[in-house]
C-alpha cells in the first residue's frame, strides 16, 4: 500500500471491508550527505518475492474452512461496525498488551500480579485489547513454531471475545542491539551496519526477509525501522540502532526498509521515535531526555527521515519519550504533548496512519503524571495505541472515565479506533488471521535467507585503521589470543579455530578487573598476535586500560569495536575495525575481511570525534581487494 488516505477511506466505505468481523457466532480465533564515492548503493530495487512451500508438520491443529470463513461470513451491516462496538470495546483497541509465558492457557502468577488473571487468554478475554506485543525476556519465544501456535490461539481467543476483531500483534525486531526473536529466526547486524554499507537494496532486503518471517509467526506489526538521527556519540539508547548521524542518509535508508516491510513482507513498518532521540544523552527507560535543538535544528537534522517514512506510505509511527521545548515549550514528554503528536506531526507532517507511543512502562512518561494519568494524556496528544500500560487495569478505567466524564469526546476515541480497524483490513489481518504453522520452517531461517543475511552483512565491516599494514593476512595466524568482552571474543575465537588457527580466548565483562587485565597481559607476550574486542569502551574505562596494557606488550594488536564505533577515539591501536554488531553474521564478515576472504567496503555512517574535532569524518573507510 503506497500511503493510507484513512478519512477518507472510511467515508467512501472502508467501514465495508470491516463490517463483517462483528456479526454474531464468529468463532475465529513493534551532517551533511556523503559524497557519491561514500555512497556506492543509494538506489533501491525491489527484493524478489519468495514462494512458501508448506511444510509437513504441524504441532498444533490448523485453523479449520470455518473458521476462516467466518471472518467475512457476517451479515453485519457495514455502518454499523464502529458504532455497533461498546466503549469499552472501543477503548480496548487502543490499548496493547502482553502477557508472561509462552502459551495462552499457562499460568504465570506474574499475569496475576499485573493483570488480576493469569494466563493470557484471561488478558485477552477480560481487555479485549487491539494490539499485543512480544518479548523474548518475557518468556513469549520458545522456537518460531510456538510463536506461530501462540499467534493462533490469540487470535481465537481474541475472534470470540467482544467484537471479534483480530489482533494486532507486534514485537521489536530491529535486528542487531534489539532482537526479540533470535535463531534460527534470520539475524541481521543491524541497521548503523546497514549504514556503513549504504546499500539501498540490501536495507531492503533485511526488511523484507525480517518481515516475511514475522508474518509467518503471526506478527504483522515491527516496531522498526529506528528513525533516529544519531547526533550524539555519547547517546546511551540509540547509538547503533541508528543507520547514521546523516539526515539524508538515515531518510534514504528508512524509505528502503518501509518499502521492504510494507510492499515486500506485507508486514507494518513503525518508524520510531518521534519527533526523534538521536541527541539525547539520557536514557528514556530511566529518565526524561530533553533534546535542546532549535526549531530549524529539528527540521534539518531530525524530522527529514520521518518526512521520508511518510512519503514512502509507513503504516504507524511511535512517540518517544523526550522533551523538545522547540516543538512544545510545557515540557511534557512527546508522548503525552498534543503540539507535537496532533500538531506537528498530524497536521505540518500530514501523517493519517497508525500513532503509538513507546512502552508506557519507562520512566521518561510516567513520573510527571503517574501512569493511569499518562495513558488518557497520550490519547488526548493524538496517540491511537497505548503500549504497555504498567497499571492496565487503572489505564482502562482513566481512559473511560476521561471519555464518560467528557473530558474526551467518544468521537476522537472513534477516530483512533477506525485507523486501528483500517490497518488491520489493509494489511489482511482481519481476511486472515491465522498462520500455517507447519509451513513455518520453510520461511523462517531458511539457507537463502541466512546467505543473504551473510552477503549484505560483508559489505558493512569497516577498516578504521591499518597502519602497520597487518592486513589481510595471507594466511590465518597460528597463535592467536582472542581477548575482551565474552560473547564476542568466544565468536570470533571459534571462526578462526575453524579456519585452523591456533586460538586462546580470555572472555572478560564489560568493566574488565586489573586482575583480569594482568592475566591478559601475560597471556599475549607469549602470541603471535592479539584481537582485542571492546564494545562501548568510550564509556568503560577498564576496557580502555585493557587495550592500552596489551599495546604496551608489544605484540601486534588488533582492536576491533563490535558495538558503537566511537570505541575508535577511546585508545590507540595501529589496526583498527569496527562492525557495529556482535551477530554471528558480523563476526564472520570481521574474519573474512582479516584473512582476505573479502574486500572491506563499509564506510563510517558517523564521524569519530575526539576532544571536539572530527578524529575520523563521516565516510572514512579503508580498503583493498579481496584475497589480498
Amino acid at each position: 500500500m503506497r500511503r493510507w488516505r484513512r478519512r477518507h477511506l472510511f467515508e467512501a466505505g472502508a467501514l465495508a471491508v470491516m463490517g463483517a468481523v462483528i456479526g454474531p457466532g464468529c468463532s475465529r480465533q513493534d551532517s551533511p550527505a556523503p559524497s557519491a564515492a561514500d555512497a556506492p548503493s543509494r538506489t533501491a530495487t525491489p527484493a524478489p518475492a519468495r514462494t512458501t512451500p508448506a511444510a509437513t508438520h504441524s504441532p498444533t491443529p490448523t485453523p479449520t474452512p470455518e473458521e476462516r470463513q467466518s471472518v467475512t461470513a457476517s451479515p453485519e451491516p457495514d455502518q454499523q461496525l464502529l458504532h455497533g462496538m461498546s466503549l469499552e470495546q472501543k477503548v480496548g483497541q487502543l490499548f496493547v498488551l502482553f502477557a508472561f509465558g509462552p502459551r495462552a492457557d499457562r499460568p504465570d502468577h506474574r499475569n496475576t500480579e499485573l493483570y488480576g488473571v493469569a494466563t493470557a487468554r484471561e488478558v485477552v478475554e477480560k481487555y479485549k485489547p487491539g494490539g499485543w506485543i512480544y518479548f523474548s525476556a518475557r518468556d513469549n519465544v520458545e522456537d518460531p513454531a510456538q510463536v506461530a501456535t501462540l499467534s493462533n490461539d490469540l487470535q481465537r481467543v481474541a475472534l470470540a471475545t467482544g467484537s471479534k476483531v483480530p489482533l494486532l500483534i507486534g514485537t521489536d525486531q530491529e535486528q542487531g542491539l534489539v532482537v526479540r526473536i533470535g535463531p534460527p529466526v534470520t539475524m541481521f547486524a543491524g541497521n548503523m551496519a546497514q549504514g556503513a554499507s549504504r546499500d539501498l537494496a540490501d536495507a531492503r532486503t533485511v526488511a523484507a526477509i525480517t518481515g516475511r518471517e514475522l508474518r509467518a509467526m503471526g506478527i504483522h506489526q515491527d516496531y522498526a525501522p529506528d528513525a533516529d538521527v544519531n547526533t550524539n556519540p555519547a547517546n546511551p539508547v540509540i547509538g547503533v540502532r541508528s543507520f547514521s548521524s546523516d539526515p539524508s542518509l538515515v531518510a534514504d535508508l528508512t524509505t528502503a526498509m518501509v518499502k521492504g516491510f510494507q510492499q515486500d513482507a506485507k508486514v507494518i513498518a513503525t518508524a520510531k521515535h518521534f519527533p526523534g532521540h538521536g541527541d539525547t544523552k539520557d536514557d528514556s527507560h530511566f529518565a526524561l531526555p530533553v533534546v535542546s535543538h532549535t526549531r530549524d535544528e529539528w527540521d534539518r537534522l531530525d524530522a527529514p527521515p520521518f518526512r521520508a517514512a511518510i512519503a514512502a506510505g509507513i503504516d504507524s509511527i511511535m512517540t518517544a519519550h523526550i522533551v523538545l521545548k522547540a516543538l512544545d515549550p510545557s515540557g511534557d514528554p512527546a508522548t503525552l504533548s498534543k503540539p507535537i503528536i496532533t500538531g506537528v506531526l498530524r497536521g505540518e507532517l500530514g501523517f493519517e496512519g497508525l500513532i503509538v507511543t513507546d512502552s508506557m512502562e519507562m520512566a521518561g512518561v510516567r513520573e510527571k503524571y503517574g501512569d493511569a494519568e499518562a495513558a488518557v494524556r497520550a490519547i488526548e496528544a493524538g496517540a491511537d495505541q497505548v503500549l504497555i500500560p504498567p497499571a492496565p487495569e487503572q489505564a482502562f478505567d482513566a481512559v473511560l472515565k476521561a471519555v464518560r466524564s467528557g473530558r474526551i469526546s467518544e468521537s476522537r476515541i472513534d477516530e483512533s479506533v477506525a485507523r486501528v480497524l483500517a490497518l488491520k483490513s489493509g494489511r489482511g489481518i482481519v481476511d486472515s488471521p491465522y498462520v500455517e504453522v507447519a509451513a513455518v520452517k520453510s520461511v523462517v531461517g531458511t539457507s537463502e535467507s541466512r546467505a543473504a543475511a551473510q552477503r549484505v552483512t560483508d559489505k558493512t565491516t569497516t577498516v578504521v585503521r591499518n597502519d602497520a599494514g597487518v592486513l589481510p593476512f595471507a594466511q590465518p595466524p597460528k597463535d592467536v589470543l582472542v581477548a575482551g568482552w565474552g560473547v564476542a571474543a568466544r565468536k570470533l575465537g571459534a571462526r578462526l579455530e575453524a579456519r585452523g588457527a591456533a586460538v586462546s580466548v580470555r572472555a572478560t565483562d564489560e568493566d574488565p578487573s586489573s586482575g583480569a587485565i594482568a592475566d591478559l597481559t601475560s597471556k599475549a607476550r607469549g602470541s603471535e598476535l592479539v584481537i582485542a574486542v571492546t564494545t562501548r569502551a568510550w564509556s568503560f574505562r577498564e576496557q580502555r586500560a585493557m587495550v592500552a596494557a596489551l599495546v604496551e606488550t608489544g605484540r601486534p594488536v588488533i582492536t576491533v569495536a563490535v558495538r558503537d564505533p566511537y570505541d575508535a577515539a577511546s585508545y590507540d591501536s595501529a589496526t583498527h575495525l569496527a562492525t557495529y554488531s556482535h551477530s554471528d553474521v558480523a563476526m564472520e564478515s570481521f574474519v573474512r575481511v582479516l584473512l582476505g576472504e573479502v574486500a572491506p567496503q563499509g564506510k563510517l555512517p558517523v564521524a569519530i570525534p575526539k576532544n571536539g574535532v572530527a578524529l575520523y569524518p563521516l565516510g572514512h573507510g579503508l580498503t583493498w581487494r579481496s584475497g589480498g
